[in-house]
């Protein structure tokens, strides 16, 4: 299966959060955070069915009857998904827009993540079922073939994380990362800004070890769940439950530790606010708008956009 052309670095992005959940289940609330500019948006939406098969077959190898039913399932949950939550994203986003604009408090940040775990919820209570439908075709090779593909996942974020390496290394690169990522929304920032930006990003605290742990107790939790896909009253019910609460089966280490890491990201980005400038702070909001619509011109139906783009 070739892949498409969408798989650029942020498209990359979005297929490790697909591949995250490790289920049919994928249309995701975060697409909104992740790829680049508007007509990119436009284009890559629109190849999502492929790029999910193509993401679902990497981890299942997929037989040509199960290909052809995930297309199916998906096509109808994508199609959902554009008339029916896309409106409500581009709403979402001028709100966002708006809070970002007159500088953003603590309590918008809770705001913004808490609205993009409901949207995420929300997806996931669309298509539990037919993701359980699907998972319970996979066969023993198939399970197999998912098992080593979680381990190749595991060794890349050692990778990418530096978890072998010292604590240094490891917030160095957490820090590049994190300025990137502003970078990406803010335009060009000036050498005091990146200073304070890094300054500020090594004073979170580090999470990435107890993160892939946690994320290895969720594989092996999904792997037990297939085990059980032959008892099709339980199963459907089963797996919405795993995919809706993340949070149950956390060590309290690593549960401590999050709500540490979410309180202290929630004060950085309050601190990243308040230096940018003006011309930095109309880049962000000109983006969220850029978004919204988008969204707003991928939810019209195609007699409307055909209109639109005359």
């Amino acid at each position: 299966m070739i892949k498409p052309s969408v798989a650029s670095r942020q498209a990359s992005l979005l297929g490790r959060w697909l591949k995250s959940i490790a289920g049919p289940a994928i249309l995701s609330a975060l697409l909104l955070t992740i790829l680049p500019g508007c007509s990119m948006l436009r284009f890559a939406y629109g190849q999502l069915d492929t790029f999910a098969l193509w993401t679902v077959d990497d981890y299942f190898d997929l037989e040509p009857e199960q290909k052809h039913a995930f297309q199916k399932r998906f096509d109808r949950l994508h199609e959902w998904h554009r008339y029916e939550q896309l409106p409500d994203y581009a709403v979402f986003l001028t709100s966002a827009g708006a809070r970002a604009q007159k500088g953003l408090a603590r309590e918008d940040i809770a705001w913004i993540s808490e609205g993009l775990r409901d949207r995420y919820r929300t997806i996931i209570r669309r298509s539990a079922d037919d993701a359980a439908a699907l998972l319970r075709t996979v066969t023993p090779a198939q399970i197999d073939a998912l098992r080593r593909q979680f381990e190749k996942d595991n060794r890349r974020l050692v990778r990418e994380y530096h978890l072998d390496d010292g604590a240094d290394e490891q917030r160095r690169a957490s820090a590049k990362r994190v300025l990137a990522r502003i970078r990406d929304w803010t335009g060009r920032l000036n050498d005091e800004q990146e200073r304070r930006i890094i300054a500020l990003a090594s004073e979170l605290p580090m999470n990435h070890k107890l993160r892939l742990e946690d994320r290895m107790r969720r594989q092996r939790e999904f792997l037990q769940l297939l085990a059980l896909r032959g008892d099709s009253a339980r199963f459907p019910a089963m797996l919405r439950h795993w995919l809706l609460n993340w949070e149950e089966g956390r060590t309290p280490e690593y549960e401590g530790l999050w709500t540490r890491w979410m309180e202290k990201q929630a004060d950085f980005y309050v601190a990243v606010d308040r230096m940018l400038t003006p011309h930095q702070r109309e880049h962000v909001t000109h983006r969220l708008q850029k978004y919204a619509n988008d969204f707003t011109y991928l939810a019209q139906r195609p007699a409307t956009q055909a209109a639109a783009d005359r």
